[in-house]
């Protein structure tokens, strides 16, 4: 008997992984004819080359800009700030989102701000944080976290909310505090929501930085897009946007490892 559910679980394991095999072809045999499509409907003139560029094109850019060096800097100015303002959206809205949810009152009083906020275009401040904080990195990076902070809350406090009431009846019982019942309970039982706020604000921090370095960086792919739209030069403007996909596909490719270590550690 043993054996034989050994058996079914290790057929299970395979046919998972022949799934996962078939799909990442599929998805990779998708990008190659989306590139192959591009590069012929722009040599055939099906498509205007000079405003929608074309694959072989980005590359000679790119492969020029890796070789000058000036692709790592704007990279690596854009990635920093993103990736502040995406660790400081999250912080922030999940503390406000913990104070809520433990001081009722609290949460009353501010509940109208919150819904008023989260319905505003964050973007609108732009103006007002340059002003504030400066035409630097500080004002992108809390550009890129003031996009996502009212959603985390929002979301995360939600969350905490929906936690079975039982549970906390359960461990208040045996004489937990306020304290022991949000670490013990609350915060293990949100953890796939809090995951699920990660995902969504990778990409609501790279929208915010990018649209901060439009408005004021003189580096960053955000600049980059708006000097290439400025000169005419397309082929910048598509190669700036190609490297925004692959990093926030691997932001977001980082948050999924992050959430599979979590699972596994809450199953053991």
């Amino acid at each position: 008997m043993k054996n034989n559910i050994s058996s079914l679980h290790e057929q299970y394991k395979y046919k998972k992984r022949v799934e996962g095999v078939k799909i990442r072809f599929t998805q990779l045999t998708i990008l190659l004819l989306f590139f192959f499509t591009w590069e012929l409907a722009a040599r055939m003139r099906w498509v205007d080359p000079l405003l929608f560029s074309m694959p072989s094109r980005v590359w000679n850019l790119f492969l020029e800009k890796v070789q000058d060096g000036s692709l790592l800097i704007h990279t690596s100015v854009t990635l920093f700030e993103t990736i502040a303002g995406f660790i400081l959206g999250t912080v922030i809205g999940t503390l406000i989102a913990a104070t809520l949810w433990w001081s009722p009152f609290l949460s009353r009083v501010l509940d109208p701000y919150l819904v008023v906020l989260n319905s505003m275009p964050k973007i609108a401040l732009g103006p007002i944080l340059i002003v504030g904080l400066g035409p630097g990195y500080l004002s992108i990076i809390a550009m890129g976290a003031l996009i996502s902070v009212i959603i985390t809350t929002l979301v995360v406090y939600n969350a905490f909310k929906g936690v079975d009431e039982n549970y906390l009846k359960v461990v208040q019982t045996f004489g937990a505090t306020k304290q022991q019942s949000f670490k013990s309970v609350i915060l293990p039982a949100t953890v796939p929501t809090i995951i699920s706020t990660l995902k969504v604000n990778v990409g609501l921090s790279w929208v915010g930085v990018i649209v901060g370095e439009f408005l004021v960086s003189k580096q960053g792919l955000g600049y980059m897009i708006i000097y290439g739209f400025q000169v005419f030069n397309f082929n910048l403007v598509i190669l700036s946007l190609l490297v925004i996909a692959v990093l926030a596909t691997l932001m977001y490719q980082g948050v999924e490892l992050l959430e599979r270590k979590l699972t596994k550690q809450m199953l053991k």
